[in-house]
Formats: C-alpha cells, sequence, structure tokens
C-alpha cells in the first residue's frame, strides 16, 4: 500500500509565508483566549453573579466544544474546498455572535445558546481549521508553518487570563465578553479576508478540488487513524480539563488568585519553549516521537500535581510542555501518516471525538470536584495521562507496520 504525498498546491497568495503565519498565530492568542481559557476566569465571578450552580457554568463550555466537533468534519470539508478565507472569517463572526449572547444573558437557556454560537465559531476558528487551512496553503510543507502558529498559541493563557482577570475585576465580567467580541468584528475578521486567499487547491478533472478526490483510508490506515483518534482525544480531554479548571484548582489547594493566576501563566512560555525546541529539532524526526515525548511529560506533571505545593510549579511546565508539543504532533502527525491530499478533511473528522471529549471533560471534572475536592480532579487526570501513555505506545507500533508496508 503507498499514500501518495502531493505537493503543495499553487495558490496565488497576496502575502509572503511569514505574513500569514504571523497572523494566524496571533489570532489564535485571541480565539483561545476568549473562548477555551475563558471559563478559568470568568466561571466563578458568573456564578456568584447569577447564582448558577459552579458545574452548570462550567457546563457552558462542554455545549460550545460538543457544537464545535459537530460542525469540525463540515469544517475541514470546507476548508478543502474553498480554503480557509471564508471558514476563518465566519468563525470570527460567530465568536463574536456567541460572546454578545453570553455577555447578556439572565437565563440558562440564553447563556447556553450563547456557547452553542460560540462553540460553531470555535469549530471554524480555533487550531484544527487553523492547521487544516495551512494543510490546504502549503500542502506537505505546512510542517514547520504549522508548528510556527503553535508557537504564537502557546500564549493564549499567558496573555488572556491577565487580561481577562484584569477586565473582570474593574468592568466585570459581561463588558469582558463584550470587549472580546469587539476585537473578533474590528481586528480579526479584517485580518483573515485580507491576508488568506480566496481558495487553496486546486481542481480535479471532475470539478472537484483534488484534496477532496480522495479521502478514504485504506484497509491498513484504519486501525492507525483509530488509534491516533484515541490518543488526540484523551489529549484534548486533559487539556481541556486543565484549560478550564486549573485556576480553580490550585485555589482550592489553598493559593490565593494571583498566585494561582501567576502560576497559571507559567503555562504559556513553557509551551512555547518546548515548541520553539521542536522547531529547531523536529525536521529530523518523525513526528510520532513529537507524540511520544508529549504523552510522557504530561504523565510525569500529573504526577508531580499530587505531591503538594512544592510540586505545583514543575507539574504546570512539565504538563504545559507536553501539551504545546502535542498541539504540534496533532497537526503534523496525520499530514505525515496520511499526506496532503487527505489533510484537510480527516482533521474534520479528528476534531469529531477530539472536540466531544474536549466538551464532555470540563463537566466531569467540575464533577468530580465538587464531589471529592481538587485531589479527585487531579487523581482523573493522572488516570487518563498513563492511559494515553500506554495507548501512543500501540501507535508507534502501528505507525511503524505502516511505514514498513510503503
Amino acid at each position: 500500500m503507498k499514500v501518495t504525498n502531493h505537493p503543495a498546491p499553487a495558490v496565488a497568495q497576496p502575502f509572503s509565508r511569514r505574513i500569514v503565519i504571523t497572523v494566524l498565530g496571533s489570532l489564535q492568542i485571541l480565539s483561545w483566549g476568549s473562548t477555551f481559557y475563558l471559563p478559568a476566569v470568568l466561571a466563578r465571578p458568573i456564578a456568584q453573579d447569577t447564582g448558577w450552580p459552579y458545574a452548570v457554568v462550567v457546563g457552558g463550555l462542554s455545549v460550545g466544544l460538543l457544537m464545535a466537533g459537530l460542525v469540525s468534519p463540515r469544517t475541514g470539508r470546507a476548508i478543502a474546498l474553498h480554503g480557509g478565507r471564508p471558514v476563518l472569517a465566519a468563525g470570527s463572526v460567530l465568536l463574536a455572535l456567541g460572546l454578545l449572547i453570553i455577555g447578556t444573558a439572565q437565563s440558562y437557556i440564553w447563556y447556553f445558546a450563547g456557547w452553542a454560537a460560540l462553540g460553531t465559531g470555535m469549530g471554524a476558528g480555533l487550531y484544527d481549521a487553523a492547521f487544516a487551512s495551512l494543510g490546504a496553503l502549503y500542502g506537505n510543507a505546512a510542517r514547520g508553518a504549522i508548528t510556527s502558529v503553535t508557537l504564537f498559541g502557546g500564549f493564549a493563557s499567558t496573555v488572556c487570563w491577565p487580561v481577562s482577570a484584569y477586565l473582570v475585576e474593574h468592568f466585570g465580567w459581561r463588558s469582558t465578553c463584550f470587549v472580546y467580541a469587539g476585537i473578533h468584528l474590528v481586528v480579526a475578521l479584517p485580518l483573515y479576508i485580507a491576508i488568506l486567499p480566496r481558495r487553496s487547491g486546486p481542481k480535479a478533472d471532475g470539478g472537484v478540488p483534488s484534496n477532496l478526490a480522495s479521502t478514504a483510508l485504506h484497509h491498513e490506515e484504519r486501525s492507525l487513524f483509530g488509534m491516533l483518534s484515541a490518543v488526540l482525544t484523551i489529549s484534548a480531554a486533559i487539556l481541556s480539563m486543565m484549560g478550564a479548571q486549573l485556576i480553580t484548582l490550585l485555589q482550592a489547594r489553598g493559593l490565593d488568585i494571583k498566585t494561582a493566576v501567576t502560576l497559571g501563566m507559567l503555562i504559556g512560555p513553557s509551551a512555547v519553549g518546548a515548541r520553539f525546541i521542536e522547531m529547531l529539532a523536529g525536521h529530523r524526526y518523525h513526528p510520532i516521537w513529537t507524540m511520544i515525548a508529549s504523552v510522557t511529560l504530561v504523565f510525569v506533571g500529573a504526577c508531580l500535581f499530587l505531591v503538594g505545593s512544592l510540586g505545583f510549579a514543575p507539574a504546570i511546565i512539565l504538563y504545559a510542555a507536553g501539551n504545546g508539543i502535542g498541539s504540534i504532533a496533532k497537526g503534523t502527525l496525520p499530514l505525515s501518516l496520511f499526506g496532503s491530499v487527505r489533510y484537510p478533511a480527516l482533521m474534520g473528522r479528528l476534531a469529531l471525538p477530539i472536540m466531544a471529549a474536549m466538551a464532555l471533560s470540563p463537566y466531569i471534572g467540575a464533577i468530580a470536584f465538587q464531589h471529592g475536592g481538587a485531589m479527585w480532579t487531579f487523581a482523573l487526570l493522572l488516570g487518563m495521562a498513563l492511559s494515553n501513555v500506554m495507548l501512543v505506545a500501540i501507535l508507534w507500533a502501528l505507525s511503524r507496520r505502516l511505514r514498513r508496508a510503503l
């Protein structure tokens, strides 16, 4: 069995690769910080202001992530057909709409409706859509671009948690949502329209873009794809639970809000540092080794969370480093295993279980926290991290067998 890897499509691009990467990366900071990382700072103020249970407030993120998973397969196909420009631009509008609805919510129904709109925008505006857009633009040469975009995205919590905390303290949680909505409309939307070409792929003979001509998996690839999906799904569940609750968990272990936020700010530099190392050395080895390093670092970090307050800083650093390069592996490993032709559509298929897990894990984590406190939640994270170490060993064996068959 042989997988055909086509060269990058010839697309008229008005801006250089460096500018595209810089803009997409910068907007990923905004997109992640105003969606996925938002409840870490806003959940408690929302619960205190409205009287809604904390688990219900965090459950809004679950609704959003579930919607993101549902739309992601269509997002991948739309990017393969039309390029990233219309999809990412529409994502900005939907993100702004969702934030506006959340900011005006006076009931559960309106609040969850806002998260549903926000989640639709997340499916069209977070890493999966950005990676698919880069894959459609640059083909097999997209690995470096994907890595560079994740370098920017790694600063999402470092930049947006302090900004969100400042806005909440001085203006309230509702105004915080309105500010982020305005940035999406005034900054992100025009930039997406300006820097991305209208179409990112040539057409096949039948009028169908060549990157949609053949998305089926061969028999030998199905087990590999399933195992890759499982590993990425568990990694996403860990990321989601930590991203939504880390500040709350640290406070529950006796830290004040400023100390917790300060420790949380270690995530960005740690993730970016690890990604920078991968960017320098990643071309020397297969992306499967990036995934192996990722799950190992996350597992060791999860162990350290159970040690006590002295272990929090190294735990966050190792967890963030593992998660940071895991984001790279999420984008580069499918590209390496299955080729650029099928990449946008397969990224959409991978996103469905990933987003579903990310939708459920914050709520499960909130229930664990309510019933057993921070220790139960950290123990749950450790169990998931250990499972992923074992699964990625199987993934490595399957990938070796597939490469030998090529």
